[in-house]
């Protein structure tokens, strides 16, 4: 911790070290001074008494300062969420701990996996009776549909016969002759 100088409103310099100094919640609970460099300080802070004493239950102190020792500071933080954890786990199954949390939830895994394969192989068996029931009433429209289909997937256009007209399609007017001489009349009319 630094040393820090505050000013206060009537002007007053105070050190924050000696508001800061208050043990942390290790050494509150062993009961003993709080160093200046105490290795628990930063995990267990004084507000904080109940995750220290649960750690302190299952590990101990003594164990705990030592695992911390070994590891660097970037890692000691997570480590002592692990503690905690595996604590609190052995509070409520003291045989297992976390491991019988981790084992439960596999098997919940297991379960949903199994029951959503059951539930897709349900939904595929649905969607082939609906589709053999469409083809049973529908016959003749389900293959008019797949031959329009088939036509227009694989039958390209051919833009060249767009223009092309032949004498055969105009027979309830006449040939395209006729065509012609109706027109010119219906221009005269007008």
């Amino acid at each position: 911790m630094e040393n820090r100088v505050v000013e206060e409103k009537g002007g007053m310099n105070l050190n924050l070290n000696m508001i800061d100094r208050r043990p942390c919640a290790a050494c509150k609970i062993l009961r003993r001074r709080c160093a200046e460099k105490c290795i628990l300080a930063p995990y267990f802070p004084p507000t904080d008494t109940l995750k220290f004493t649960i750690a302190h239950r299952h590990f101990g102190a003594s164990n705990i300062i030592k695992f911390l020792q070994d590891l660097p500071e970037s890692l000691r933080e997570d480590a002592v969420s692990s503690m905690v954890y595996e604590a609190n786990a052995r509070l409520k199954d003291p045989v297992y701990g976390c491991a019988g949390t981790i084992y439960h939830l596999q098997n919940q895994v297991s379960e949903l996996q199994a029951e959503l394969a059951k539930t897709q192989a349900q939904l595929i068996s649905r969607r082939c009776e609906k589709a053999d029931l469409q083809a049973l009433v529908y016959p003749t429209f389900m293959s008019q549909q797949q031959q329009q289909q088939q036509q227009q997937q694989h039958v390209p256009f051919d833009h060249s016969l767009d223009f092309a007209l032949d004498d055969s399609k105009f027979g309830m007017l006449g040939s395209l002759s006729g065509v012609e001489a109706n027109l010119e009349e219906i221009s005269e009319f007008w």
